[in-house]
């Protein structure tokens, strides 16, 4: 796990409470904000998925041209 992964996740988190939050005290603005922040937090953890799987795949590479 990379600090994309952990980052995107805690702003996706962060963006469903303030959704709700906004929903709970009637604020369409906030609500919104929330939204657009679940976004930006899922799209920080796919680059951190695909980061981590680019290293994954450059290791196996790797270890593959080392036992040849």
């Amino acid at each position: 796990m990379n600090k994309d992964q952990v980052k995107g996740k805690a702003k996706e988190i962060g963006g469903k409470i303030q959704e709700e939050a906004g929903e709970l005290v009637g604020s369409s603005k906030q609500q919104v904000k929330g939204v657009a922040k679940q976004v930006e937090g899922k799209l920080q953890k796919q680059r951190g998925d695909l980061r981590e799987a680019i290293d994954d795949t450059t290791d196996e590479l790797i270890d593959r041209g080392n036992r040849q």
